[in-house]
């Protein structure tokens, strides 16, 4: 069911997307090669604690780490571990956050050191394929335009739309009505003010194509190339969106 989020639920939400935002600064500044993928995620976990909230992720439907960090070909739910990152890599950050009942949900890709100009416009029009997206949201908007938009700017910048994974609401849990694909569906749910949504286009360099890893977490790319991500949990208004996860 789709919830319309009261002043003071859309109030916590707005102190834990700052947080949320907070957390990817403090992130941000520790990549670089030769860092474990673990000690971004204990960077994480100890800034989101020491700033009064809890980590979204940590257990959630059995998950076992705070934070998620999928690797090049990884594209999401990727596990921290000991795995070092190294120059080149493509790094996929996905944070959620929880305030006193109520959570926000952001994801940015990072390049470590430097890649090709192939790899480089990858990340830069997945982060534009998110703001194409959040360009139309307002009341009485259908959701399947925002995946609309989504799908012909990524189409444009020959990417592949990864289809099994899709936005979502967000509120009392991480994961609500109403889903948000990144592509056209024939769906025709219209966005209400006061709605909370994630917007969160994952592309790949190649195919669309995914699997799932035997830990039963890690989506990578089928063809074994690069994938990049980005999120930010927004408020539907009257006239347009806020974006809660940002500055």
């Amino acid at each position: 069911m789709i919830s319309i989020k009261s002043d003071r639920e859309i109030e916590l939400m707005k102190h834990a997307g700052h947080i949320n935002y907070l957390t990817h600064l403090e992130v941000a500044k520790n990549i670089k090669a030769g860092i474990s993928t673990k000690a971004l995620n204990d960077i994480a976990h100890k800034f989101i604690l020491d700033n009064g909230c809890n980590p979204s992720f940590l257990n959630y439907e059995g998950y076992p780490a705070s934070i998620c960090i999928s690797v090049n070909d990884e594209v999401v739910h990727g596990i921290p571990s000991k795995r070092k990152l190294k120059d080149g890599d493509v790094v996929s950050v996905d944070i959620g956050v929880e305030y006193k009942g109520y959570h926000s949900d952001s994801a940015n890709t990072y390049i470590v050191g430097h890649a090709s100009k192939e790899i480089e416009d990858l990340v830069e029009n997945t982060r534009k394929s998110l703001y194409e997206g959040l360009s139309v949201i307002k009341d009485g908007v259908k959701i399947s335009d925002i995946g609309s938009k989504i799908e012909n700017f990524a189409k444009m910048n020959n990417l592949g739309v990864v289809r099994e994974l899709v936005g979502h609401g967000v509120g009392s849990s991480i994961h609500e009505d109403p889903d948000v694909p990144n592509y056209y569906t024939n769906d025709v749910t219209r966005l209400r003010a006061g709605m909370v949504i994630a917007v969160e286009p994952m592309l790949n360099l190649g195919s669309r194509h995914i699997y799932m890893e035997e830990d039963e977490w890690t989506i990578k790319t089928e063809d074994g190339l690069p994938s990049a991500h980005f999120e930010h949990t927004v408020l539907v208004t009257k006239d347009g969106f806020v974006i809660l996860t940002g500055e």
